[in-house]
């Protein structure tokens, strides 16, 4: 009679353990829905009049942003893909705009490219500067980016890129970023922001972006 309780018992545990297994896997799945389609927004403060008069004695900035594995992530098969649901919000909402000269240069052909750009800009002419492949340097089987075509005061100037060959002669202008495949939890671009936010404030971009921030970097994605 006590073996067929224990039998009934480790029969009871191993069937709740199943349903609690299933139910965690429903809640995940549930929880990563919630964050795919949850808008995030970094709240701007008001500038202190201090660095209002700060700000205004600095030249405004120039911000290169990379397109693929960076800010998007397309497929090339010319199958018609829908992984956001029509009306969706926005992940997070940036307004690096307000901040800095945004300028688009992707390893990309000039094609494909404006396309996505177009997409980005939505008409709002915040990504009017944009370069291509035939802008980029092929060496060894890859593409780099000379910053000095886009502004040859290299103060001013940093680029954000997961490719680390393609800004491998400017790396004191340079943010690198994990390279991103439609991941909806990943938020590196918006824990990039309050850096964003501060470098506008520097005489040299390079007085920060040198300060081993690659290693840093490289410890993260590792």
């Amino acid at each position: 009679m006590l073996k067929f309780i224990v039998m009934g018992l480790r029969g009871f545990f191993l069937l709740a353990a199943k349903i609690w297994s299933f139910l965690c896997y429903c809640f995940k799945r549930q929880a990563r829905s919630v964050i795919q389609y949850q808008t995030v927004k970094y709240e701007v403060i008001p500038l202190s009049p201090l660095s209002k008069h700060r700000l205004s004695m600095l030249k405004k900035k120039t911000l290169v942003l990379d397109l693929d594995e960076t800010l998007i992530h397309s497929h090339h098969d010319g199958v018609l893909r829908q992984t956001v649901k029509p009306g969706t919000p926005p992940d997070f909402v940036l307004k690096v705009s307000q901040w800095y000269e945004l300028v688009v240069f992707t390893a990309s052909m000039e094609i494909y490219g404006a396309a996505v750009a177009d997409k980005l800009d939505n008409n709002r002419n915040i990504l009017r500067r944009r370069y291509y492949r035939q802008h980029c340097r092929f060496e060894y089987g890859s593409y780099t980016k000379s910053l000095v075509e886009i502004n040859e005061d290299l103060s001013s100037v940093f680029i954000l890129d997961n490719s680390p060959i393609a800004y491998k002669y400017y790396e004191d202008n340079a943010i690198p970023i994990k390279s991103w495949f439609s991941d909806p939890t990943d938020t590196t671009l918006l824990s990039l922001l309050p850096m964003l936010d501060a470098l506008r404030f520097c005489n040299d971009v390079r007085s920060v972006l040198s300060r081993n921030i690659h290693k840093s970097y490289k410890n993260i994605l590792e």
